[in-house]
């Protein structure tokens, strides 16, 4: 069985999207969920799901290297989905290509230190692209420079907003990142 902990720090759409993807598979289980905010909503939806969760701090995660490792203890498998706080190296150094994240462009377009959620949204909208997506990568210590493992576009049209955008990206998100995790897993995609 491959142990999955998904690391999240808002709402938890994607993270509730991986743990019903993987409820009641005999290769894969979400063993926990591990958010940087105690009000992060992705807590209650793990915790709906039967998924047990835990708070570790940006400042724990940096400093009580201890904690994190007792924590992901046994998963095969760090899911970042909506992760925010960069990933210490040692976690790196420990998961060499076993810790995926999505980012919601299609990088290396709007990567980076500060390129999160609805502010990739805006600044796609700002450049006037023509279409956007989904990056799923491994992560590496530089951020969003992983490997690529797979990149799902859509178009947009010169009328949509940042929050249109960020609903076409949605789309994609639930279509596409339960399903690649798994084909990591199984050896299809490297």
């Amino acid at each position: 069985m491959t142990k999955l902990a998904i690391f999240v720090s808002g709402g938890g759409t994607n993270c509730e999207n991986i743990i019903r993807y993987f409820q009641g598979s005999k290769e894969v289980e979400v063993s926990i969920v591990v958010s940087n905010k105690s009000d992060a909503y992705a807590i209650v939806r793990a915790e709906n799901l039967g998924i047990p969760t835990t708070v570790i701090t940006r400042q724990q995660l940096n400093e009580d290297r201890q904690l994190v490792l007792d924590t992901v203890k046994g998963c095969d498998y760090i899911i970042l989905a909506g992760f925010l706080p960069k990933v210490p190296e040692y976690l790196i150094t420990l998961y060499p290509n076993r810790i995926i994240n999505i980012h919601p462009a299609l990088l290396p377009k709007y990567g980076g230190k500060g390129m999160w959620g609805h502010h990739v949204h805006e600044a796609v909208k700002a450049a006037g692209e023509s279409e956007t997506g989904i990056t799923i990568h491994f992560v590496n210590t530089e951020l969003d420079a992983g490997e690529r493992i797979a990149q799902f576009s859509t178009a947009l049209t010169p009328d949509d907003t940042p929050d249109d955008i960020a609903d076409k990206v949605h789309v994609l998100e639930m279509a596409h990142f339960p399903k690649v995790i798994e084909q990591v897993i199984s050896g299809e995609k490297k």
